[in-house]
């Protein structure tokens, strides 16, 4: 039996055959080698030609109240689509017809980023006639969350629209790390999902529950979703997006929404 080093590495020669007491160099060998990311998932998927911060808003109101919540939350989102001092518009309210019941969900453009959600925010908090509404909304809630959202690049900007619709909101919680591989996917699948003018827009989180994207879709009925839905399956290429994307979903939600009636989205 014969040793010796070769680049640090002990080696044993014998009869003909070598053994490697460094495993961990042996194994590294059939290792795939992954390129090293030079920017956050965020930078790379957001439309860089716009600075737009999104928040999504879930509100869970009591039955009840729902009614005269909607009317409430109307008449402040209307005063501040009036007032040019606030850096932020509704782009869309609704309530969810089919999934969380009684539940109100509002989503936020606040144009110029996390700077104008902090004046938009420290201007209410200074505002007597908003704190009056937040206290009388908090009577009419069970519970509230949020999140501040990114656009992806190669979706549709949300603009308004005329109605009659529903809104269908796909939320996708992914496994960390792959947003970029999720991204890379859609950019090509959209093109498949623009026939019937149906893509709304498509967000990423930024703060709150992370890794979670959400494609915002407009139908004129059920009926019309599942004809649109099933054309797609009809295009050359979409089934492999399908194919690829769905081993990085850990979970997904959809809900079915009405606009409420103030809604820029209708």
């Amino acid at each position: 039996q014969t040793m010796f080093h070769w680049n640090t590495r002990l080696i044993l020669v014998d009869n003909g055959c070598r053994t490697f007491s460094d495993k961990g160099w042996f194994r590294s060998m059939f290792v795939p080698k992954m390129e090293t990311r030079k920017d956050a998932h965020s930078n790379l998927l957001s439309k860089s030609e716009t600075s737009d911060l999104y928040k999504m808003q879930f509100h869970n109101v009591k039955p009840e109240c729902l009614q005269i919540y909607n009317n409430l939350e109307a008449e402040v989102q209307r005063k501040l689509h009036l007032d040019q001092d606030y850096p932020c518009e509704v782009v869309g309210s609704w309530n969810t017809w089919y999934g969380d019941q009684d539940q109100a969900v509002h989503l936020w453009r606040y144009t110029g980023g996390y700077p104008a959600l902090t004046e938009c925010l420290t201007k209410l908090n200074n505002n007597q006639d908003y704190l009056e509404f937040r206290k009388e909304r908090s009577k009419m809630l069970i519970s509230r969350r949020n999140q501040l959202l990114l656009e992806f690049s190669f979706w549709n900007e949300p603009t308004p629209r005329p109605g009659p619709n529903i809104y269908e909101m796909r939320s996708y919680r992914l496994k960390p790390g792959t947003m970029i591989e999720w991204g890379n996917h859609w950019a090509r699948a959209i093109k498949y999902r623009q026939e019937n003018n149906e893509a709304v827009g498509g967000f990423f989180s930024q703060i709150g529950d992370l890794y979670q994207v959400h494609h915002l879709w407009a139908y004129k009925d059920l009926q019309s979703r599942e004809e649109t839905r099933n054309s797609a399956w009809l295009k050359e290429g979409w089934d492999s997006s399908v194919f690829y994307t769905v081993p990085l979903i850990r979970s997904m939600e959809s809900r079915i929404m009405i606009p409420t009636k103030g809604s820029p989205l209708q």
